[in-house]
């Protein structure tokens, strides 16, 4: 059975990283994007990690480490300190993952594609991280400039649709359509165009006719095309 795939905003929480290596790096490296407060603790930690925005602990492990954790990543070169690690969060419900280890993680780390607010986790549930790699590359080509474009003008205006459409069904419909227009055209559409197609969707009209500048409120928030791309 695979893993749900949660997505949790961790900026501003506490991160404890037991282990300073390159694997512990590599973890490190995927979760800094995301804000969250790391700290480090290992008798060695390399080069790399010490250049990062991370605190460093160059000491051996102490079950003290975890307090106030929301995850800990167990990345030491050491089994049974990772099945400790990974133990000790359990009784305090602290996130877990220790490396290379499915048996010993509460969470796994998905193959990431990340740009501006998009981000794609591909996980195969621990068990074939070369296809999870593959998709992933794949993933990343469709984080082109033009998606983040769309993206930007997406999220300008879905507090105009927010406010217009009452019911969800008439949201989720004019989502799909302004999708649909940004998708259609080497451009993006203007102001005009997309007011247009909202007034359409409300009105049950065809989005392609002539219909002029519609009254649809809120639109100057939403600024025009280059606004918001």
């Amino acid at each position: 059975m695979g893993y749900f795939p949660f997505f949790i905003d961790i900026a501003g929480k506490s991160c404890a990283v037991i282990g300073g290596g390159g694997v512990a790096l590599r973890k490190i490296e995927k979760l800094l994007p995301f804000g969250c407060d790391i700290t480090v603790t290992a008798p060695d930690i390399c080069r790399e990690i010490r250049a990062l925005p991370v605190r460093c602990n160059h000491r051996e492990f102490v079950p003290e480490d975890l307090e106030g954790a929301f995850l800990a990543i167990a990345a030491t070169s050491d089994h049974a300190l990772n099945s400790r690690i990974h133990a000790l969060c359990s009784e305090q419900n602290i996130l877990c993952n220790a490396v290379d280890d499915r048996e010993n993680c509460s969470f796994l780390f998905p193959a990431l594609a990340q740009s501006g607010d998009l981000t794609i986790g591909i996980s195969s549930g621990g068990t074939s991280p070369v296809i999870a790699k593959y998709l992933r590359h794949e993933a990343e080509t469709l984080l082109n400039d033009r998606m983040m474009e769309i993206a930007a003008l997406m999220k300008a205006y879905r507090p105009v649709i927010l406010a217009y459409y009452g019911a969800e069904e008439e949201r989720r419909e004019a989502s799909d359509a302004l999708l649909s227009l940004c998708l259609s055209g080497e451009t993006l559409p203007d102001k005009d165009k997309i007011l247009q197609l909202l007034e359409a969707v409300r009105t049950h009209e065809d989005p392609h006719r002539d219909t002029g500048q519609s009254a649809c409120p809120g639109t100057d928030k939403a600024g025009t095309t280059g606004d918001t791309a």
